[in-house]
């Protein structure tokens, strides 16, 4: 299939199929003129990819699970299987995290300070808070980039 036969039955953009391929999430193979051709197993693995991001993975933790199959074939029902009990448990440990958030917002609730420097909330462990106001660590990162001190 072409690319933009590829996208269109995956209901996602060109640049957006371009983009997956880059990061390794999808293959191609090249056709004469250097075209990019995809094999009807790709829309499975686009299918994959969106279900990922629909629970609120990231496209890093989608791809260590395409990783784990082989690159010439669909993924399997087994497959599925196997990486929705590994993703339940990463969704499970993102509720865990936006409980304790939950809870540090009701404590909040009525405080009002949203304090840049006080609030734990805002600002968790800002350690660059220690050094003043401004984007110091920007500016050394780019003098350092220049190679001035």
């Amino acid at each position: 299939m072409t690319v933009g036969q590829i996208a269109s039955r995956a209901g996602i953009s060109v640049p957006t199929l371009r983009y997956y391929e880059e990061r390794g999430l999808v293959h191609s193979e090249r056709a004469a003129g250097n075209q990019r051709r995809y094999k009807r197993l790709t829309l499975r693995r686009l299918a994959v990819i969106a279900a990922g991001q629909r629970v609120g993975l990231s496209l890093e933790e989608v791809k260590a699970a395409l990783d784990d199959l082989p690159v010439g074939r669909a993924p399997s029902q087994a497959d599925w299987t196997a990486m929705s009990r590994q993703w339940a448990g990463l969704v499970a440990q993102r509720i865990r995290e936006l409980k304790v958030l939950e809870t540090s917002l009701e404590g909040c609730i009525g405080c009002g300070c949203l304090s840049v420097e006080r609030c734990s909330l805002m600002n968790a462990g800002d350690a660059a808070a220690g050094e003043g106001s401004g984007s110091r660590w920007l500016r050394r990162a780019r003098r350092e980039a220049a190679g001035t001190p």
